[in-house]
């Protein structure tokens, strides 16, 4: 089931299919989300914990015992329950269920924010051995999409965990422009890092220096996805897509992730880049990693809350 908010500015709908947005439109109409594409890449913007990209041979090792995921966690492969429901307008719209486990109920919310809710449950602590509850809240705030992420340990011990974005936009934006009219560009001039990475994108150290042209651009094409994501480090907080051909744009804040990955469908003409802010890294090559040794991991003590908010802003 798919549900919708909106404002003057901007029309929001999400899934409570791993509460990942379904569409991104403008008040015009112009939808700034890639769609999907079974041909091409089959998601739109998946919400990733409680680990970041690929574990070594899909396993991580924790207290002595090893446990399988999938990429980029559970959450996507989760069906998520909405939170206690506040007087609104929200409205909900059928989906097709592609991908749920299960079916969320229904509830009325906010005409301008949406809260989704994931409990742990004794079949999810086989992958993942924790007691959590996660959250994701999508709230409208002029042209701008803030989506905010809780993760509360509702256990005895400590729980370690990444979270990150993965939300596609359409590129190009207008009609009458191409892909590569397009660039990402930084707020400001710096000097990134681009993190090393074997051919299957696991972890080499072998980072280096990403040149970016003026120092903030990185001129769109096909091609620089061949040998899959390019992940950031030491980047500035904030990057937009947009054309010197065009008017529309799209700008990501996210101010308090470590790393931003930029990607689309290996070696084929996608018409879309997805921007991914990331808190950690994927696993090392060859190494499967121990949760509670993994340095970029978040470690959160028993009753505590984490939250994280990011930013995508429509010009």
């Amino acid at each position: 089931m798919n549900y919708t908010i909106r404002n003057e500015h901007l029309a929001v709908t999400a899934s409570d299919a791993g509460a990942e947005l379904q569409s991104l439109r403008s008040a015009d109409g112009v939808e700034y989300l890639w769609q999907a594409d079974p041909a091409i890449w089959h998601d739109k913007a998946p919400n990733i914990f409680p680990y970041v990209a690929r574990l070594t041979q899909g396993t991580y090792t924790l207290n002595g015992k090893n446990y399988n995921m999938k990429i980029h966690g559970l959450v996507k492969y989760h069906t998520l329950m909405l939170e206690t429901p506040v007087p609104g307008g929200i409205s909900g719209e059928n989906g097709d269920g592609q991908g749920a486990i299960s079916t969320a109920e229904v509830i009325e919310m906010g005409t301008d924010h949406m809260t989704f809710r994931l409990e742990s449950t004794e079949q999810m602590k086989e992958q993942y051995p924790f007691d959590f509850i996660y959250r994701i809240t999508y709230t409208l705030c002029g042209k701008t999409l803030e989506i905010t992420t809780q993760v509360e340990n509702t256990g005895s011990g400590r729980m370690f965990f990444g979270v990150g974005g993965h939300p596609g936009f359409r590129v190009p934006l207008e009609e009458g422009l191409a892909f590569e009219d397009y660039y990402l560009e930084f707020d400001r001039p710096s000097h990134p890092y681009r993190v090393g990475f074997t051919d299957t994108c696991f972890l080499t150290g072998g980072d280096q220096e990403y040149p970016l042209e003026d120092g903030r651009r990185i001129p769109l094409q096909h091609e620089l996805f061949d040998n899959d994501a390019i992940v950031l480090k030491h980047a500035p907080k904030t990057v937009r897509i947009a054309s010197n051909l065009g008017t529309r744009s799209v700008t990501v804040h996210y101010p308090d992730f470590m790393y931003v990955g930029f990607w689309h469908a290996v070696k084929k003409e996608a018409p879309y880049v997805c921007i991914e802010p990331w808190t950690s890294l994927p696993s090392r090559d060859g190494i499967i990693e121990d949760f509670s040794c993994q340095s970029d991991l978040i470690g959160l003590d028993a009753g505590k809350t984490y939250t994280n908010t990011w930013t995508v802003e429509i010009a």
